[in-house]
């Protein structure tokens, strides 16, 4: 018997950390999300170019591309991985609510 209880501890031992690798892989990123956040931390010149920018690099519309920022913004992986970015965007969105 104490046999099979030490065999139980390790099955729930390879389950935690089953559980805690796939608890990383949802407070991960994903490729799509960081790289509009990283355009979003770049200069343009104009909208015109930013917009280029969304349709060649990132293969969004532009509109598409702002309603992912803006659930980007609310979701606190984003903020985690890029609180400098994140923080910006969200003063800024709160201004132009503030403005409505």
């Amino acid at each position: 018997m104490p046999a099979g209880g030490a065999a139980d501890d390790e099955d729930d031992g390879g389950a935690g950390r089953r559980e805690e690798r796939e608890r990383g892989r949802e407070r991960a990123l994903g490729r799509r999300e960081r790289d509009i956040l990283a355009l979003e931390r770049r200069g343009f010149p104009g909208p015109g170019a930013k917009e280029r920018a969304i349709r060649e690099e990132l293969g969004l519309s532009p509109v598409r591309y702002y309603q992912l920022l803006n659930a980007l913004l609310d979701d606190t992986r984003a903020l985690a991985h890029d609180p400098v970015t994140v923080n910006r965007l969200r003063r800024i969105r709160e201004t132009r609510r503030a403005e409505r």
